[in-house]
């Protein structure tokens, strides 16, 4: 019971107690006022919300951190009655999400709907809803709900910056002969061909062999010799570090001006996430075949490949990873190094300053890999030291390196003449 009921029952027995005492009907008709009130109210919010439709939509379910994702609240009234007020609550749990709003006097067979702009902030996955429409009485003495669960979710993808210059992977086999090994993927090696089967695409069907054997006949392609690029994540929760972090506060004004840069956390795992897309997005872009290794709270490794629908992949893995995992950067890269070919660029981004990246670091220059070491700085985020001093160990071992502290301007960083020619 609330606050108001108590009120308005307090006001009914204490005008029935005048009545009795005084025997004035006076009193006796106020009393029938107040319980008139409550029970008329109580009737009025029990048809509230009959009749009513709600529809949420968005425009797009895919977007990325710092960009406007675009929402359109719709309130239906399909009955002949009005509906004096309505409540819509946004229970979602997207950050700075305005969803939220009250809506008045919706006539009957009427339709009220709104757009809600909001800047993301964060990167993952977020559930568009629940929402609760709310409503009742005239006076407000008694409300009533529904709840509509979350048809849809939105993917945030990660920051990314644009990269300029980075080191280019050289292929293994320097006179363009192909790797003997067969591959999904059109390459301009083709193998031979093969009888066509269900799910071929199209484009893959030898129309000179077809018209001759008078049967779908598809082609089969080989890897080039074009070095994969391979990025390591370090998403042990053991190394990373992370400085108290107000949010960004939006403002109305945010909404008209899409060209506004969101900063970063200060923290490794966020700005490990954003390096490690920006540098996916730089080779994919260049036609490189890309793969993704990490270890937070999964183990995962997204065999390398080329195209937008990989590209696609790494983002989508990139947005829910948490550096939550056990396993170090030494373990990871041992795991994996062996399913590498030879060639193959190793970008490794870590924050941390043990010896066991060193060794494994090196164990990928014996490997014949062509390992490149992308290190934040530790301290700056309010870690442990020792970052520089591992730099200097990798530079006398000829492997390029790159330092990122808390607060630089990655594409800087990433896109900087020392960056770009890197190479020993």
């Amino acid at each position: 019971m609330t606050s108001t009921q108590r009120v308005v029952l307090l006001l009914f027995i204490a005008s029935l107690f005048a009545g009795l005492v005084s025997g004035s009907t006076f009193y006796y008709r106020i009393a029938y006022l107040w319980i008139f009130l409550y029970v008329g109210s109580w009737a009025m919010s029990r048809l509230a919300l009959r009749g009513v439709e709600f529809q949420r939509t968005a425009r797009s379910l895919r977007s990325q951190v710092g960009q406007i994702f675009e929402e359109r609240y719709e309130v239906s009234n399909t009955s002949r009655l009005p509906r004096l007020w309505m409540e819509v609550r946004d229970e979602s749990g997207l950050p700075g999400a305005r969803g939220s709003q009250v809506l008045s006097l919706i006539g009957g067979n009427e339709s009220r709907s709104y757009l809600v702009r909001t800047r993301l902030l964060e990167r993952g996955v977020f559930p568009l809803g629940p929402t609760t429409i709310v409503s009742g009485d005239l006076f407000g003495l008694f409300q009533v709900s529904e709840t509509y669960l979350a048809k849809d979710s939105l993917l945030v993808y990660p920051m990314m910056v644009d990269v300029e210059a980075f080191p280019s992977p050289i292929g293994w086999l320097s006179g363009g002969e192909a790797l003997r090994r067969r591959t999904h993927q059109i390459t301009p090696n083709a193998a031979g061909v093969r009888d066509y089967a269900t799910g071929d695409p199209l484009n893959r069907i030898h129309w000179v062999s077809t018209a001759r054997r008078n049967r779908l006949i598809v082609k089969e392609f080989e890897l080039d010799p074009m070095a994969e690029v391979w990025i390591f994540v370090d998403a042990s929760r053991f190394v990373q570090a992370y400085l108290p972090y107000t949010p960004y506060l939006q403002d109305d004004r945010d909404m008209w001006r899409p060209s506004l840069k969101i900063p970063l956390p200060p923290s490794t795992e966020e700005y490990a996430v954003s390096i490690a897309a920006s540098l996916a997005r730089f080779y994919i872009q260049r036609g490189r075949a890309v793969g993704l290794v990490s270890a937070g709270s999964t183990f995962q490794v997204l065999a390398a490949e080329r195209g937008g629908r990989q590209m696609g992949k790494i983002l989508e893995s990139l947005a829910l990873l948490r550096a939550q995992g056990k396993l170090p950067i030494q373990g990871l890269i041992e795991a994996e190094v062996k399913n590498l070919p030879r060639g193959s660029t190793v970008i490794v981004i870590t924050p941390s300053t043990e010896d066991g990246a060193l060794v494994s670091i090196e164990l990928l220059g014996r490997r014949l890999m062509r390992p490149i070491a992308v290190l934040l700085n530790s301290i700056s985020f309010g870690g442990s030291g020792g970052t520089d001093k591992l730099a200097q160990s990798l530079e006398l071992l000829s492997v390029p390196v790159i330092q990122v502290g808390n607060g630089d301007d990655l594409s800087a960083v990433l896109s900087s003449t020392a960056a770009s020619g890197l190479w020993v």
